[in-house]
């Protein structure tokens, strides 16, 4: 008896998955007779957070190590013809970078080693983390160069989910006020602006595709920030600075 109830709910199983792919089958050929097509990504960024131009302040990078950032996206696009579209996503990705670098009359606010708050023109070396989790919204025009290779170009809009900025200043001088004022020497100290970054930011995104299978891609992209990752009315940093993020990775499309 037990063998037989077994049976019958492994056939109502196996019929229940048939079904559904065969209305997944019909869902997919529906959308693809209208234009659409459904995408999902997967890549690493490697990229930083960087004043441009790179200020005078900055006399020397020493050291630059991506951390490890990935994303994971879901697209959907529409083609009008044989080569042009237009692809609306959602992106949940990290960002970051480890940085040191020896600056002059750099303009620091920061902790010493006993808790008290130092403010002035810093000149000595600078380490920097910068840590952010975001949820991005693509929306890119989409040129078909050919069946294989197709071209990416839009805006992206990302909110910060969270966001770390922060290091050490080490092994240099303080100057109160500007670069003529009182000099105090300074083995250690430490800074976080974590809570004057933004949360809102926005750029451009620039990308190819290429099919390698008929439903495998291969992804490349750059994207780079239009927005300063500091808030307004933040000025203990005296240049803006912006993300800068390229990206590779595969996709599958449905």
């Amino acid at each position: 008896m037990n063998k037989k109830i077994t049976f019958i709910l492994l056939c109502l199983i196996v019929a229940n998955v048939a079904q559904a792919q065969e209305d997944r089958n019909k869902n997919i050929l529906k959308s693809l007779t209208i234009g659409l097509e459904y995408r999902l990504k997967a890549g690493f960024n490697i990229g930083g957070t960087s004043p441009i131009p790179l200020p005078v302040e900055i006399r020397k990078i020493n050291s630059y190590k991506p951390t490890t950032a990935f994303s994971i996206e879901g697209d959907v696009v529409k083609t009008f013809n044989n080569k042009w579209g237009v692809s609306a996503g959602i992106r949940l990705e990290t960002k970051g970078m480890e940085t040191d670098a020896t600056v002059k009359n750099y303009h620091m606010k920061m902790i010493a080693s006993d808790g008290g708050e130092m403010e002035g023109q810093w000149t000595g070396g600078v380490t920097t983390t910068v840590k952010q989790s975001l949820l991005t919204v693509p929306v890119l025009a989409i040129y078909k160069v050919s069946k294989r290779w197709e071209l990416e170009l839009g805006p992206w809009f990302s909110y910060v989910l969270s966001g770390e900025f922060f290091g050490e200043a080490y092994d240099g001088y303080l100057r109160d006020g500007d670069p003529t004022g009182e000099k105090a020497n300074v083995s250690s100290a430490t800074y976080n602006f974590n809570d004057d970054l933004r949360r809102f930011q926005c750029g451009m995104q620039l990308g190819a595709q290429w099919r390698a299978f008929s439903h495998l891609n291969v992804t490349a992209s750059l994207t780079w920030g239009v927005v300063p990752i500091f808030k307004k009315d933040f000025d203990t940093v005296t240049f803006n600075m912006f993300p800068i993020y390229g990206n590779i990775g595969f996709g599958y499309v449905f």
